[in-house]
């Protein structure tokens, strides 16, 4: 029998009440919370132009900085255990969103307040503390998503199994929005700001971040009740149980692969497009704005087409499709597309920006798959571990552009070797489609037993 205060609740609900105000809650709290992770392109635009005009460092040591500066991502696992094992006054998600982001804003405004001569090393150490604010910050999002995003049960008949994914989707939306907020005000803002103002912005936005998280109690959010006296003994052993799982295990070392081996070139590709092409800012601000778009309706897309889609073949199709576009980046590199009238900067705007967030893509559905089958409890561990193995892929991703590059002999005054470096990466981009069989078609709901 339904206790007397679970039915008052549920009739709260019914009629719109409670169960409002904490959706309202919570699409504030994540809402804000993903805007201002999309808007890290803002500060990151003036990073790369900082250290590039600034410090006058090549290419190599610039994608160098860009790697390195993710190692924090990769203890995402801890962060996520400690997420799911330790309540803080009663809480264990929403203060370590203020946490996080009370770091990244000391991180931003420590950068503003240094001398224009900062030493590469203090930089380095400051993003590195930015990094580790933002990666707390996603740890507790992405474990609130994938505890709201679990699958109906088939034995709610009035739960439509739609409503899965609408979570991953509304968080995507409000990630690009801010993406596309980021780079367009990155755009302008680079041409008539100084670096360091823009560092500053960051910082005051992050600032009223942390202070709209502190006063939003747990509570107001209604999230799914999990046990509060897990240790970290107890929630290691069920996150090694989960990872167990050959639908897990195997999807997560697929997705990471997928990303490891690609050499990244976007260190390069800055340096191609800015110095020997000549390409201003405000173009790359746009170019980013396009790809940003497209994520907004790659989000909208998918959350009302192809939820329902295997899958597999979504992601292997998304793989496939990046591969097209870095030949395509050859052919531009090349010339071709200039000898049929295009202007580089019209290719930068719509192919570049494209490209660049087509890496990005698979990661809605793949998320929305692991949301369901995460088992309860561990969500947020489960969910970093996916997102470490992620940032260690793109690590080593970055390294071995490095290594491209100078294999290549590509520098930041001579790219004849370009051209060859973006067919070998297209070449690697294949390569895990033939393996994509380690992702599964898809999940079961599991219909509960018919009582006797």
């Amino acid at each position: 029998m339904v206790s007397s205060s679970e039915a008052i609740r549920e009739r709260v609900r019914r009629k719109g009440g409670g169960g409002n105000g904490s959706e309202g809650m919570r699409k504030l709290l994540l809402g804000l919370g993903f805007l201002v992770q999309g808007f890290r392109c803002f500060p990151w635009m003036a990073i790369n132009f900082f250290l590039k005009d600034g410090l006058k460092v090549d290419p190599s040591t610039l994608q160098i900085l860009q790697c390195s500066a993710n190692l924090p991502m990769v203890a995402k696992p801890f962060y996520g255990i400690l997420s799911d094992s330790f309540y803080i006054f009663g809480q264990h998600r929403v203060p370590y969103i203020a946490f996080g982001a009370f770091l990244q804003a000391v991180s931003w405004i420590a950068i503003f307040l240094s001398p224009s001569n900062i030493s590469f090393f203090t930089i380095t150490l400051y993003l590195l503390l930015g990094n580790l604010g933002a990666s707390v910050v996603e740890v507790a999002n992405d474990a609130m998503v994938a505890e709201l995003g679990k699958p109906p049960s088939s034995s709610s008949k009035n739960s439509p199994n739609s409503s899965s994914g609408q979570v991953q989707s509304f968080v995507w939306i409000a990630a690009s929005v801010g993406g596309v907020l980021g780079n367009l005000a990155g755009g302008i803002a680079i041409d008539r700001f100084s670096p360091q103002v823009m560092f500053l912005m960051f910082g005051i936005l992050l600032s009223i971040q942390f202070l709209v998280t502190i006063f939003i109690h747990e509570s107001s959010l209604d999230l799914p009740k999990s046990p509060s006296d897990r240790g970290i003994k107890t929630q290691l052993s069920e996150l090694l149980v989960a990872l167990r799982k050959p639908e897990i295990y195997y999807s997560i070392l697929w997705f990471a692969a997928s990303y490891a081996m690609i050499p990244a070139l976007t260190g390069t590709m800055f340096y191609y497009q800015t110095e020997h092409l000549g390409i201003e800012s405000s173009v790359l601000g746009i170019s980013k704005v396009f790809g940003q778009a497209a994520m907004l309706l790659w989000g909208i897309i998918y959350n009302k087409n192809l939820k329902s889609m295997s899958p597999r073949k979504l992601i292997s199709a998304i793989q496939a499709t990046m591969a097209v576009f870095m030949f395509s980046d050859f052919l531009f590199v090349k010339g071709v597309y200039r000898m049929f009238g295009i202007p580089d900067s019209l290719y930068v705007v719509l192919f570049s920006g494209l490209l660049e967030v087509l890496y990005f893509f698979k990661i809605l559905p793949f998320n929305v798959l692991m949301a369901q089958l995460c088992p309860p409890g561990c969500e947020g561990s489960v969910m970093a571990f996916l997102m470490s193995a992620l940032a260690i892929a793109v690590i080593i991703s970055g390294y071995l552009g490095v290594v491209l590059s100078s294999l290549v002999q590509v520098t930041a005054n001579d790219f004849s070797g370009l051209g060859h470096a973006l067919l070998i990466q297209a070449a690697c981009t294949l390569l895990p489609i033939y393996y994509s069989s380690c992702i599964p078609d898809g999940v079961k709901a599991k219909t509960k037993p018919k009582e006797g």
